[in-house]
């Protein structure tokens, strides 16, 4: 028997030979129909997104691209840079980008455009109440974001109605201040306009002299309307601003798959809209996130303020499309 085993070898080895062909041709046969599945569905997600901005409809939801075990930081980060890039092309966005040039008496120099565009997604996404869903309370931790970032490592499958992380103050200005430099924006740091509070503080240098913007991670003795580049705060107050430089968190260290990919669908949703129309959801949002609000009343009220919008204003209405939809099934329906 042994004289047999040589030859019995050699035919497997030309059997599994000849799957292999067969499997290589028949992965190269199905391939066309499957690029031409996935294209259609991409055009099918455009052509929807697109109809829902003019009508203000809820729109069937944009999937960002998925998001694997392989998602890390640096990933996100860069899905999201990208983001803010095209959010310039927004007549919102650019409108409060000009609106903060003439209250600060600064030039388009002083205060580049793909900048703000960052600093302004950050903003909107990581401020208590914004789109990412995070949410103040006291914790009486040490001021960075170490403990946000461990919250999201815990976090499985996010929800419109939940928050995805409670930090305090400090704790969500030294977040924001990581994402920035994190995103290739220096000069980020932390003010304290009193000894119980802490906002981020955007540094440029001159000429003719530093410029300082202040960032509002939470409104604690500010106004409703208070926003980026708020004057409720004095910047100058604190001699020096000292750039956040701490490595809260590694850019390769790998983020849940479902938390990376709603980071990136929620900026995708709502980077265009404009500084009024977030703030309006996001003091709905807060309402949810801390049981104030029913999901149902909150759509029923984001409902009334899009119906109450132009039909010139087609970013805002896509958002409050989205908000709308994301709290449907998240309680009775009021209307």
């Amino acid at each position: 028997m042994q004289g047999l085993q040589p030859r019995t070898a050699h035919a497997a080895d030309r059997r599994r030979s000849w799957r292999l062909i067969h499997l290589a041709l028949l992965a190269a046969a199905m391939a066309p129909a499957t690029w031409a599945a996935a294209a259609t569905t991409q055009a099918g997600g455009a052509a929807a997104s697109t109809t829902a901005a003019k009508t203000g409809a809820a729109p069937v939801p944009r999937t960002a691209a998925p998001a694997n075990a392989g998602t890390t930081v640096a990933d996100v980060i860069a899905r999201l840079r990208a983001r803010a890039a095209a959010s310039q092309r927004s007549p919102a966005v650019r409108a409060d980008y000009l609106a903060l040039l003439r209250a600060q008496g600064l030039s388009e120099q002083q205060l580049p455009y793909p900048d703000f565009a960052w600093l302004r997604l950050l903003f909107e996404a990581s401020r208590d109440g914004g789109y990412w869903n995070l949410r103040w309370a006291i914790t009486d931790r040490e001021p960075n974001s170490d403990a946000i970032w461990r919250q999201w490592q815990a976090l499985r499958a996010p929800a419109p109605d939940r928050a995805t992380a409670v930090a305090e103050c400090d704790e969500l200005s030294a977040f924001y201040a990581t994402l920035a430099r994190l995103g290739g924006v220096h000069g980020v740091g932390l003010l304290w306009p009193t000894s119980n509070h802490t906002v981020a503080v955007w540094s440029r240098p001159g000429p003719p002299r530093e410029t300082r913007i202040v960032v509002p991670t939470t409104l604690i003795f500010l106004g409703r309307n208070d926003s980026f580049g708020s004057r409720g705060f004095d910047p100058w107050k604190q001699k020096r601003i000292y750039p956040y430089t701490r490595a809260d968190i590694a850019p390769a260290q790998r983020l849940p798959p479902a938390l990376a990919g709603f980071l990136i669908a929620q900026a995708d949703r709502y980077a265009d809209a404009s500084g009024l129309g977030l703030q309006r959801l996001r003091e709905l949002r807060e309402g949810v996130l801390k049981g104030a609000l029913g999901a149902a009343d909150a759509a029923s009220q984001a409902r009334r303020q899009r119906d109450a919008l132009p039909t010139s204003a087609a970013a805002d209405r896509a958002a409050y499309a989205h908000f709308i939809e994301a709290m449907r099934g998240r309680g009775p329906e009021l209307d």
